[in-house]
């Protein structure tokens, strides 16, 4: 503990340093600019040059405000912006009183220092009483034989899952789900927005990899035999999940609104509606009608973000509960 706050003190002192030299080494504008004295022109040229300038000039360019990111990213006039030398020497003095009161802390109480995170964590304790239930949940043993890969494939499938729900929530700020403005929008976002292609892209390819994941982690329960008695229910849960994670794929894939995603979502449906007995049933409640309309793209985005994660949330908990209940099954 003493080695590691040593190293602390000589970081900050370091950091606080550093934070000096930069804001003193960095040029000030001049007030003033020297310049030759000359004589004042006469009246008369005075007027005509007036009168030029008036006639050939082109007006002045409005004066336009900064932008926030302009100023982080020093387009403006240099990398050290008073914003970020500020916020530069802010978190520098920061670290430098944290680490000065951790310091006074442990010589005036003689205790060692407890851990920010475990501070919370008592702070909300004391309040809603959350250790021992949580404690209950996590503190469960893991057998040895559930510590290699091909175990990890529904915690992936998981992990996939969190991350379609966050950049999803991102790129619904931006898409307007009309005929007129849906492809426009993901346009912008593609364009215009900082970072949006690439949450774009982690979002389309986590999709894939969902269904990827999800199908190779129900071969793996299949080969071990995992969907016996009394783990048959999860092996119903985890089917309806599968269907679940298609239906995500199918409504997300008409949201862009180009000619790829309207014919795809017609032989789609078209599928999905040859269904014996309640095919026609089925195609006019995914169109909403006969045919794929503005009424199809509203449904299928009230289906991808709304009812949908509903329904995987519901049997995801349903899933964990039942594993947390029977175990990991061993292998065969």
């Amino acid at each position: 503990m003493r080695r590691f706050r040593d190293a602390f003190v000589v970081l900050t002192l370091i950091t606080f340093f550093l934070i000096i030299a930069v804001v003193l080494g960095t040029p000030q504008a001049q007030a003033s600019e020297s310049v030759d004295p000359i004589q004042d022109p006469p009246s008369s040229l005075l007027r005509l040059a007036s009168v030029h300038l008036t006639e050939t000039a082109p007006p002045p360019p409005p004066e336009q405000d900064t932008c926030f990111h302009c100023h982080l990213s020093g387009s403006i006039e240099n990398l050290w912006t008073p914003l970020a030398r500020w916020t530069v020497a802010g978190f520098g003095g920061l670290v430098f009183l944290f680490g000065a009161y951790r310091m006074g802390s442990g010589w005036v109480t003689r205790k060692p220092w407890k851990p920010l995170w475990a501070r919370a964590v008592d702070w909300l304790d004391d309040r809603f009483q959350i250790v021992e239930p949580m404690r209950a949940i996590l503190d469960k043993p893991v057998p040895m034989f559930a510590t290699r890969w091909m175990y990890c494939l529904g915690g992936i499938t998981f992990t996939l899952l969190i991350i379609l729900a966050v950049t999803g929530t991102m790129l619904a700020f931006y898409y307007k789900p009309t005929p007129e403005t849906a492809y426009a929008s993901i346009q912008f976002i593609e364009t215009e927005v900082r970072f949006g292609a690439a949450i774009r892209a982690i979002h389309h390819w986590s999709a894939n990899g969902v269904i990827v994941m999800v199908v190779a982690h129900m071969v793996r329960v299949f080969i071990h035999g995992a969907y016996k008695a009394p783990r048959e229910l999860n092996w119903v849960s985890g089917t309806l999940l599968l269907i679940l994670a298609f239906g995500f794929g199918l409504t997300g894939y008409l949201l862009p609104w180009d000619q790829r995603a309207y014919w795809a979502t017609t032989v789609a449906s078209e599928i999905a509606g040859g269904v014996p007995q309640i095919g026609d049933l089925i195609l006019v409640f995914l169109r909403g009608g006969w045919d794929v309309s503005a009424v199809t793209l509203s449904r299928f985005y009230a289906l991808h973000v709304l009812v949908i994660p509903v329904g995987a949330l519901g049997l995801l908990g349903i899933h964990f509960l039942m594993i947390r209940r029977q175990g990991i099954h061993r292998p065969l």
